[in-house]
């Protein structure tokens, strides 16, 4: 058990009010969980202040509190640190409270818009191969070595970041790999954590709902490389005109990787089919079970990062073509007469394009594309009709529909999307997304290829406050065998 006083150690302290020798039993930022010894950090959030639950935490039997000003009523039973950042101040304390777990093992965190889950699952994946037992913090799922754990944000709050990382090292994980989102980064989930590594992918329009601009999307994942110790490594994508922005005050070794242009590491697509592509790494060449040049990008990312960390080339290159995809990232169905179908988390216009250019380089000629998207409800606006442009451009027909419209209606969203479409755009709309799924199919002849976006991996649609079952996957297997087109 540690004293609030060793528990604050590493934080930016400017004054205590009370004894620092008190003995703290947990941490919490949620007043409602408080217990008996327990510290509270009252962190300022977009909607509540937890300055305003201070009292409540006292009553309810906390220890300590840790707060950015004093409440008005002070409590001689309780220590008050004051802190410049509550936020900031709460990783730090739940890594020091957790016995600092990133600095036992070999912690590499991933930012970017698109690329983030692939990168960090296949290097799982592939130092698992390696014989490493690993940890994994993703959008889909957070991995325990072999154990998984429901995922409920891309990056989960400090506290338990850091209860998770100390279960790895404690269960004998040598590696960790984090998804880094940019909301983690300003609100400083992240911050405490010994991260041996960092990887950029890309950045593209996203989040601008929480952002506000693209300057500022920009900058909060360059506070990501901006942090990082010496000694670490920041592995960059030369092929984003932003990589050498990220990097520009990082103390880390920079490294770069490009498919287009000279760099540390490079790549080249040799050959592209609908169930792989022969790729030319560093001078040799593998076959990987990936399509896309997109993929192409990530499969590197995790070839230069996997050698950045320790790991053998000849080992790397080997298993590099045992790799699996990642479940709705571009995930394919083919059904019995042909027709492919193409299930993809693609939900900004850059990964939607990137989709649609891999899908042209895939499909025959005198097939068409038919392609299912939405946009998100109280999410960036801004994204919509550019997202409705590039479907109507890249798909013979487009079918807009919904894609957790959340508290908006779908009719909205639609709306939004395709206001500014031109006259003569082929599209359809159909707010029921099980419906446009439906359509797709039967509007789809064999050897066609169907994409439908936006949910990839996702298992349930945001209606209101109501989440409800709902998987593209499951959805297309049951219109193609509506139509006889499946087993």
């Amino acid at each position: 058990m540690k004293t609030i006083g060793e528990l604050t150690e590493g934080t930016d302290v400017l004054h205590i009010e009370g004894s620092s020798a008190a003995e703290i039993t947990s941490i919490t930022c949620a007043s409602r969980c408080v217990e008996k010894g327990c510290c509270f950090i009252a962190v300022r959030g977009t909607v509540n202040d937890g300055h305003d639950h201070i009292e409540a935490a006292v009553a309810a039997g906390a220890a300590a509190v840790v707060c950015e000003h004093l409440p008005e009523h002070i409590s001689d039973k309780v220590c008050y640190v004051v802190t410049s950042d509550t936020a900031e101040a709460t990783g730090r304390i739940a890594s020091a409270f957790y016995g600092h777990p990133s600095r036992e093992l070999k912690l590499i965190g991933v930012t970017g818009t698109n690329g983030k889950t692939t990168v960090a699952t296949l290097l799982y994946d592939l130092f698992r191969a390696l014989g490493y037992e690993s940890g994994l913090i993703s959008t889909v799922v957070y991995r325990i070595g072999s154990r998984s754990i429901e995922s409920t944000h891309t990056t989960p709050d400090a506290i338990r970041l850091n209860a998770m990382m100390r279960e790895m090292a404690d269960e004998g994980c040598r590696y960790c790999f984090v998804e880094c989102s940019s909301h983690a980064i300003v609100q400083r989930r992240i911050a405490g954590l010994h991260f041996a590594g960092g990887i950029f992918t890309n950045l593209t329009h996203d989040h601008l709902d929480y952002h506000k601009t693209f300057a500022e999307y920009l900058r909060a994942k360059k506070l990501f490389f901006d942090t990082l110790p010496r000694g670490a490594f920041a592995l960059v994508n030369a092929d984003d005109r932003n990589g050498s922005v990220m990097v520009q005050n990082t103390r880390a070794t920079v490294r770069t990787l490009s498919l287009r242009a000279a760099a540390d590491y490079r790549c080249k697509v040799v050959e592209m089919l609908p169930d792989g592509m022969l790729l030319r790494i560093d001078g040799r060449e593998v076959w990987v079970r990936f399509a896309g040049r997109f993929n192409a990008s990530n499969l590197l990312t995790v070839y230069a990062a996997a050698l950045l960390a320790g790991a053998d080339r000849d080992e790397v290159l080997r298993l590099l073509s045992t790799l699996a995809p990642v479940r709705g990232r571009f995930e394919q169905i083919i059904a019995d007469d042909g027709t492919i179908a193409v299930v993809d988390y693609a939900h900004t216009p850059d990964a939607l394009e990137n989709v649609f250019k891999t899908i042209a380089e895939l499909r025959t000629e005198g097939h068409k594309v038919i392609a299912v998207c939405g946009c998100g409800g109280d999410r960036d606006r801004t994204k919509r009709p550019e997202m409705a442009a590039i479907a109507v451009k890249y798909a013979d027909t487009a079918i807009f529909t919904s894609d957790n419209p959340r508290s908006e209606r779908p009719e909205d969203i639609l709306h939004d999307m395709t206001c500014g479409l031109p006259a003569a755009s082929h599209f359809i709309t159909i707010t029921d997304r099980a419906e446009a799924i439906r359509t797709a199919v039967m509007l789809s002849a064999p050897g066609d290829m169907v994409l439908v976006a936006g949910k990839g991996h996702e298992t349930y649609q945001i209606t209101g406050r109501e989440k409800i079952h709902f998987d593209d996957r499951e959805e297309i297997m049951k219109s193609l065998r509506e139509f006889g087109r499946l087993k």
